[in-house]
């Protein structure tokens, strides 16, 4: 229902920590917030190819996460509308100019047998 709003068109940059890699802004595809705990993931694929969850980080209202953090993640929620970061490592540093990124977020919802989610890809441009 939400997959078109995932991936946000703003926010797309390289890592400015002396790492290779960037950081983009994703949204909840659900409409309603979940404890961290119920997001089974979100995986990113850059420019058609897979970049490994040990390679990224989920971060939100400011507090950062690595994805096997998430299951124990109780106390912390991702709310619907609510912009979270997800920031990569690649091995080679990014290019200026368009990327083709997309994002499938996991989630695990207590009334769904089947798991929750969605899909968003676009194509967004890295500052020079």
């Amino acid at each position: 229902m939400f997959d078109r709003y995932i991936v946000c068109e703003e926010g797309f940059r390289a890592l400015d920590d002396g790492r290779t890699g960037g950081v983009l802004e994703v949204r909840m595809p659900y409409y309603r917030g979940l404890a961290l705990s119920m997001v089974e993931a979100v995986d990113l694929v850059l420019d058609g190819r897979p970049v490994p969850p040990q390679r990224t980080t989920f971060t939100v209202h400011g507090t950062t996460y690595r994805f096997d953090q998430l299951p124990h993640t109780t106390e912390d929620r991702w709310e619907m509308g609510e912009r979270a970061q997800l920031a990569f490592e690649t091995d080679e540093p990014l290019a200026p100019g368009e990327h083709e990124v997309t994002v499938a977020v996991r989630l695990r919802i207590s009334y769904m047998p089947v798991p929750g989610g969605g899909r968003d890809s676009k194509r967004l441009t890295l500052a020079a």
